[in-house]
C-alpha cells in the first residue's frame, strides 16, 4: 500500500469533516484505506481502466482490498470465467455488468443481427455463471450508405430480436450511447434523447440504457436534467469527469450534486460503474469517489 501524501490526507480529513457536518459518517471516513465502502452510492470499479499493470485477477484483488463491493469489465471473451467467477465469491465481490456486444461488427446493420442474437445468448450463459445482472450491448460505428435515423432503426430491430432472449434469462441489456467530440467519432449513437427513445420503442423491461455520465457530459451537459427526463429507461450510470476521463474532483462535473440527485430525488440504488482512469494512483482515486458521496 503506497503511503498517505499530503494530499491524500487532506482530501481524507475533508471527507470525515463533511460527513460529521452532515450528521452522517461512512466507513469510508472511519477508515480512509477503505474507500469503497462508501455509506450511500455502492461503485464498481471498472478493471479495464484501474490496476492495468496487473493480471486480471489480481486487480479484483485489488478492489477488494479497497473495500468495493462490485467490478465491471468489458468483453468476457478471453477471460478465465470461471476463474473470475470463483474469485469473485471467493472475495465477496459482485460482477456488475460486463460488455456483451462491442462496437464492431455493428448491430446498426442488418446483416449482423443473426450474429448479435447468438452472442447474446451465449453472453447470457456467461452472466449466469457470474451471477452478472447485466450487459452492456454498443449501437455499432457509422454505416457506408445509412442515414443515422436508419441505423438507429436497425439497432432497435436487433434489440427486438434479442430482448425476448433477456427477459428469458432476466439478464438486462444495457445499450450504451458514446460522445463523438472526444472519444468515439464514427459511432452512430450518442446523447440520451435517442437512447431514450429506441429503448422505448424496444419496450422491454430487460432493454434499458447504460446511462455514462462522462459520455452524457461532453454531449449535452444538464445531467441531472437530462436523467430526469429519462430515468425510465436508466439501467445502469457509469461516470468519470471531464475532461480527461478520470476520478470525480479532477474536472468541470459537480459529482456530489449529481449523485445526490441520483440517491435522493430519483432513488437510483444500483451500481456506479467507475469508468475512469485514475489520474495518479487507484488509491487517491478511490478516495477522490468517497469524497463525492458525501453531501
Amino acid at each position: 500500500m503506497p503511503s498517505v501524501d499530503r494530499r491524500t490526507f487532506l482530501g481524507s480529513a475533508t471527507l470525515a469533516a463533511a460527513a460529521s457536518a452532515a450528521g452522517k459518517t461512512t466507513s469510508a471516513a472511519d477508515d480512509p484505506a477503505l474507500p469503497g465502502k462508501t455509506a450511500r452510492t455502492q461503485f464498481a470499479v471498472n478493471v479495464e481502466m484501474w490496476w492495468r499493470d496487473l493480471p486480471f485477477l489480481d486487480r479484483l484483488r485489488e478492489a477488494a482490498k479497497l473495500g468495493f463491493p462490485a467490478v465491471e469489465f468489458w468483453p468476457w471473451r478471453n477471460k478465465d470465467i470461471p476463474a473470475v467467477a470463483n474469485l469473485a465469491e471467493e472475495l465477496g465481490l459482485e460482477i456488475a455488468q460486463f460488455t456483451a456486444w462491442g462496437f464492431v461488427p455493428g448491430m446498426n446493420d442488418p446483416a449482423n443481427h443473426d450474429a448479435a442474437v447468438r452472442e447474446i445468448e451465449e453472453s447470457c450463459r456467461i452472466a449466469k455463471q457470474l451471477h452478472c445482472p447485466k450487459m452492456t450491448v454498443v449501437g455499432g460505428n457509422d454505416q457506408p450508405g445509412m442515414t443515422q435515423e436508419e441505423m438507429h432503426d436497425n439497432i432497435i430491430t436487433a434489440l427486438k430480436r434479442v430482448a425476448p432472449i433477456a427477459e428469458e434469462q432476466e439478464v438486462m441489456l444495457i445499450l450504451e450511447p458514446m460522445n463523438i467530440r472526444v472519444d468515439h467519432k464514427g459511432h452512430c449513437l450518442y446523447g440520451s434523447p435517442d437512447a431514450v427513445r429506441i429503448c422505448r420503442e424496444v419496450g422491454s423491461p430487460m432493454v434499458k440504457i447504460n446511462w455514462d455520465l462522462y459520455h452524457m457530459q461532453i454531449t449535452e451537459g444538464d445531467l441531472c436534467g437530462r436523467l430526469h427526463d429519462g430515468f425510465d429507461q436508466v439501467g445502469y450510470i457509469q461516470l468519470a469527469d471531464h475532461p480527461g476521463r478520470n476520478e470525480p474532483g479532477t474536472g468541470e462535473v459537480h459529482y456530489n450534486r449529481v449523485l445526490k440527485e441520483l440517491y435522493e430525488v430519483l432513488g437510483y440504488r444500483d451500481y456506479v460503474g467507475l469508468e475512469c482512469r485514475p489520474l495518479t494512483t487507484e488509491l487517491a482515486a478511490a478516495q477522490a469517489v468517497a469524497r463525492a458521496d458525501v453531501w
